[in-house]
């Protein structure tokens, strides 16, 4: 099923999006479990191996750990009910979540790159690290990839965009555990610069992807659109509504992983105000049930058939 719309099925009742909502934090706290390990392990051999790229690694895995309880902290909040003070509920808590998130990775890759930086001035003075560094930067790409595949498997069935995000962090941290690989190969082979090299390749790779985050959150923070096909998915829903002649002026904005839309619909003119009021009420049923609206705002504008409007006189000399 598209992220974009929902169905009648049994799968979207309340209780089945609460048990879904459960598996996403049984993935987080997965994810929790993994990271606190790797980071751990990857920063004592690091040390130990005078690696530096597995040392950065290591950090990166610990900015991972970090983001795990973001992620955990925003999925609570953002599930709260709308109050008088957030009307529209908490949703934005999570666009809030990956926008701190970003920075954390930019600041942290920063700072791998500025060490990185410093080893590299000075090359002579970079050790040549122990084997047990290629094992455990091994170990840690298989764990990581694996993590990426469940984590995301999770994401796509609750609909979160954030831990699709934080999914694909998992994965990126799969490609660094890649570079560090190499990195480390090639000091065994008689090249010692190429560990601060992968280190240096690692902090641009989380500074990347913290932008990316960041830039996206802070868009959806300033009211951005849905795409194109979304918008026209929930325009045909409103105009298949019975009694609907027209649609027009449809816009929505992003609140988390809902969407807030208000559109102008067209019913016929001769018709009673009750009766208009019943074809708006069907049809922002209609669009709730199909589509991760969270709320529709309408303004009714009067339809008449062209063949029985007044004909355009005008004045002439």
């Amino acid at each position: 099923m598209p992220l974009s719309t929902f169905s009648n099925d049994p799968e979207d009742s309340p209780e089945a999006r609460a048990e879904l909502a459960a598996a996403a934090s049984r993935s987080t706290w997965v994810s929790v479990g993994v990271n606190l390990l790797l980071s751990s392990t990857q920063i004592a051999v690091g040390i130990l191996s005078k690696s530096q790229a597995l040392i950065a690694d290591g950090i990166h895995s610990l900015s991972d750990l970090v983001s795990d309880f973001i992620v955990l902290f925003a999925g609570h909040h953002s599930l709260k009910d709308a109050d008088d003070e957030h009307p529209y509920g908490h949703q934005r808590f999570e666009t809030a979540a990956s926008l701190a998130l970003g920075g954390l990775l930019i600041a942290v890759g920063a700072g791998m790159l500025w060490s990185a930086v410093t080893k590299l001035q000075s090359p002579e003075l970079v050790p040549t690290v122990h084997t047990v560094a290629l094992w455990v930067a091994g170990a840690a790409l298989v764990a990581k990839e694996l993590l990426f595949r469940y984590m995301l498997a999770v994401a796509k069935r609750v609909k979160s965009s954030m831990l699709v995000a934080n999914a694909w962090h998992a994965r990126s941290d799969a490609a660094s555990s890649l570079v560090v690989g190499v990195g480390i190969v090639g000091n065994l082979a008689g090249y010692p610069i190429l560990d601060p090299i992968a280190a240096a390749i690692v902090g641009f790779m989380v500074v990347k992807m913290g932008w990316s985050f960041g830039w996206d959150a802070l868009h959806d923070l300033m009211d951005r659109s849905v795409d194109e096909q979304e918008v026209e998915a929930i325009r045909q829903t409103l105009a298949d509504t019975p009694g609907i002649r027209g649609v027009h002026d449809l816009r929505t904005r992003k609140m988390g992983d809902m969407i807030v839309v208000d559109a102008h619909i067209e019913v016929d003119a001769q018709i009673s105000v009750e009766a208009g009021h019943e074809i708006t009420v069907a049809a922002r049923d209609r669009v709730l049930q199909r589509h991760r609206v969270l709320t529709l705002m309408t303004h009714l504008d009067p339809w008449r058939r062209p063949d029985l409007d007044p004909p355009n006189t005008s004045a002439t000399s």
